[in-house]
């Protein structure tokens, strides 16, 4: 076994932490008799010889090895060793000519060349995965057919051999991979996506497993959305049915394994606690797959949604809240009713139920309407709750607005700890959160003025703010003076903002306020003349203070938190409206988006400020909420920017949806944008 390994100068070759002396251990480990070191030595393969899916020079060197460890059947895991193969060879570079395109001397020649061998020969070594698919451990046949289906050079063979294979495979999970990897043959070549969609079409109706059918029509509408039934809805919640009621087969005993140090090791610790006590755990995939394939097919998704939500079984409902958690954040609809099933769940005496409805609530804020009785219920009633799950409902309770929050976030505040989120839910309560001054007060004079007093301080003075709680001036300046220099200009910044609505009863602090204006920092310095007005009305000092801030040759934050500032002085600063003239033409866009919405603000030019606005909307996205707001204080003189305001209101996609990765937060801000539209609609309309 192995031979060759030491043959290899691999001390000359490298991984992503140097060196690659240390591979002939691992590709050993691979084929050690004990799980542990087996595990241990996967995790290691995929954390540097494959980083991130990042192709070494020794992965390259790696790959013949470990196509001999697959075709031995006395290597135990080998299965994982299938997909770390499918993985490494598994990019697609059909129709690719970005290598050709690139110099050698270019430093990212190496890499796109690593990943062309490496597709090379894991693609000349594919043979080895078709015997795989007969494999007597489940695990290896459940790996086999997405290798052959990424990897293998002759995909009509492959296509033949998997479609056969389905015929006598009697493992669940198996089967679906069969399935699975049908579809993807199909995505990938053309040339068979004809014959292999009307195959999925015959198997999504035949007589087989329910599941099975479950799969086909879920591959069906990724390869061929043009051919999903018009029923899909129905014909779903029918094989979700037939799913939960037939008799099934027990999932597939994993056998003992020990627990590793590892990121492998808590991925499959993690898969195998969600999978605990459900018999059918492939359905939440499938469900993945299939919405996946919905895309913007809105309607049907919700549908499917409210269907799992009112199973009787638990992990379908479990399954649905994720799922729409998904949806919700991309696309716009109707989910009054998705809240309200949603919510009810917080009555299930599940507590991963519970959990997940929680999760998902917590980031709807307006949107929460319908289950806001649910929560409040919960929260009320003594009785089992994580807290963790507690705290996230009462966080959904306070951002969508519900007074019955307000005494429970004053039980909060008096905890040793208290979430952040939770403070800066405040301001969503309006004048119902005033009670809350006291104990915020209180907070506040025990917080610490040491490296972390930012942490642990702008939280409690945003939430003085919103409640305007005066009566905490002597603790807001002991922070503001006594702040550290480790983000003392943060500090600085979220204690003037509390002085700023404190109004004139913070008087005692202008000596500070006036100190802070001359500061370097922008955002400081702007928010001391916002102070300023509003404690003293002083205009004479603000208005030269910002417009300084206001050159062309300076920093674009300068200018953007200057301009701001203007902007929420208003009318009053209409002097310094010739000195926001300039930041119309700026190259940065926030910029010229700030300095509009300020010289709309103090000096209602919507000759100057409208075409700045409306281009800037064209041109980024993530600025439609500032703008649109503007546009609806604009009213009628908005009128020309009719057009792209309607077409917003009629895009199904939120605006702010990123190819990866979201924000707690992103949900709210496209509402925010809608009420904004249909605001300036409507007053554009009177």
């Amino acid at each position: 076994m192995l031979t060759g390994i030491e043959e290899v100068d691999w001390a000359s070759l490298g991984h992503a932490y140097g060196p690659a002396d240390d591979v002939p251990g691992l590709l050993r480990g691979l084929a050690s008799a004990d799980p542990a070191e087996r595990e241990t030595a996967l995790d290691a393969m995929y954390g540097a010889v494959h980083h991130q899916g990042d192709v070494y020079d020794s992965t390259l060197a790696c790959i013949p090895f470990l196509l001999e460890l697959v075709a031995d059947p006395k290597v135990q895991d080998r299965g994982g060793i299938v997909e770390l193969l499918t993985s490494i060879g598994g990019i697609d570079l059909s129709g690719d000519d970005e290598l050709d395109q690139l110099d050698p001397d270019d430093e990212e020649f190496i890499p796109a060349a690593n990943y062309a061998m490496a597709a090379a020969a894991v693609a000349a070594g594919a043979d080895v995965f078709l015997g795989l698919v007969g494999d007597p451990d489940p695990e290896v046949r459940l790996a086999a057919p997405c290798a052959l289906a990424s990897l293998h050079p002759d995909p009509a063979h492959v296509l033949s051999l998997l479609r056969e294979r389905l015929t006598v495979e009697c493992d669940t999970e198996v089967r679906l991979a069969l399935v699975e990897a049908v579809g993807r043959i199909a995505r990938r070549h053309e040339s068979l996506r004809a014959e292999t969609v009307e195959w999925l079409g015959w198997l999504s109706r035949a007589a087989q497993a329910p599941g099975l059918r479950l799969a086909a029509l879920a591959q069906l509408a990724r390869c061929a959305p043009g051919e999903v039934p018009d029923d899909v809805v129905e014909r779903v919640t029918c094989l979700l049915d037939e799913v939960r009621t037939a008799s099934v087969e027990p999932v597939r005993p994993d056998s003992p394994r020990p627990s590793t140090p590892t990121l492998i090791g808590q991925v499959r610790e993690l898969f195998e606690d969600r999978a605990a006590g459900r018999p059918t755990p492939w359905t939440d995939e499938l469900m993945r797959t299939l919405h996946t394939a919905l895309d913007d097919r809105v309607d049907d998704r919700i549908a499917l949604v409210l269907s799992q939500l009112r199973s009787p079984d638990r992990s379908q409902r479990a399954d649905a809240i994720w799922l729409c958690g998904g949806l919700i954040r991309v696309w716009r609809g109707r989910y009054e009713e998705v809240v309200r099933l949603v919510g009810a769940q917080l009555a299930d005496p599940d507590p991963r139920l519970r959990e997940a409805a929680a999760s998902f609530l917590e980031g709807l804020f307006e949107l929460t309407g319908p289950a806001v009785d649910a929560l409040a219920g919960w929260l009320a009633a003594p009785g089992p709750g994580a807290p963790d799950a507690r705290a996230r409902a009462l966080l959904a309770l306070a951002r969508s607005g519900d007074p019955r929050a307000v005494p429970l976030l004053a039980r909060a505040l008096g905890e040793p700890e208290v979430r952040r989120d939770l403070l800066y839910a405040v301001p969503t309560l309006g004048p119902a959160a005033v009670p809350l001054a006291p104990a915020l007060r209180r907070r506040l004079a025990r917080v610490e003025l040491d490296d972390r007093l930012y942490d642990h301080a702008a939280p409690l003075l945003f939430a003085l703010a919103s409640v305007r709680g005066v009566q905490a001036l002597p603790e807001v300046l002991r922070v503001l003076r006594g702040a550290p220099a480790n983000r003392r200009d943060w500090v600085r910044e979220a204690a003037l903002r509390a002085l700023a609505a404190f109004g004139p009863a913070a008087r005692e602090a202008l000596p500070e306020v006036r100190e802070l204006l001359e500061s370097e920092a922008a955002a400081v310095s702007a928010q001391a003349a916002l102070a300023l007005w509003s404690v003293e009305g002083d205009r004479g000092a603000v208005l030269p203070a910002l417009e300084a801030r206001l050159s062309s040759g300076l920093p674009d934050a300068d200018r953007c938190a200057a301009a701001r500032a203007l902007g929420e002085i208003g009318p009053a600063a209409a002097g310094g409206a010739p000195s926001l003239l300039p930041g119309l033409t700026a190259r940065d866009l926030w910029v010229r988006v700030r300095s509009a919405t300020a010289l709309w603000r103090v000096a209602g030019d919507v000759e100057s400020a409208l075409p700045v606005l409306m281009a800037a909307w064209e041109e980024n996205r993530h600025a439609r909420v500032d703008i649109a707001e503007c546009l609806a204080e604009m009213g009628p003189a908005a009128a020309a920017a009719e057009g792209l305001i309607r077409a917003e209101l009629t895009r199904r996609r939120r605006h702010n949806v990123r190819e990866s990765g979201f924000s707690s937060h992103d949900v709210h801000e496209d509402e925010k944008l809608l009420t904004f539209c249909r605001a300036a609609l409507d007053r554009m309309e009177l």
